[in-house]
């Protein structure tokens, strides 16, 4: 610049240059850490998901093992017969 010394022009130059790039820095920063945070929620919005599959899965495994059990083939046949009947 006009009427500066050499000297402090460049240390200008050089501190706006620093800052410029601090201030990229924290904005590539900012855009990874809310990609990232996206990314974790749908995975957790996944897991949860899955798991909520997993335990309908158990459910229904286990009343079937206890309907096998607690229904014989005569109480079925009565259950059915009843049903019958009320259609």
């Amino acid at each position: 610049m006009l009427g500066e010394p050499d000297g402090v022009a460049g240390e200008k130059f050089r501190t706006e240059t620093v800052e410029a790039a601090r201030a990229e820095a924290r904005a590539e920063a900012e855009r990874i850490i809310a990609n990232a945070k996206a990314e974790i929620g749908q995975e957790v919005t996944r897991a949860k998901e899955q798991l909520r599959n997993q335990v309908a899965d158990l459910a229904v495994a286990g009343a079937s093992r206890i309907l096998k059990r607690e229904v014989d083939p005569k109480a079925h046949a009565d259950l059915l017969a009843s049903i019958q009947q009320e259609l």
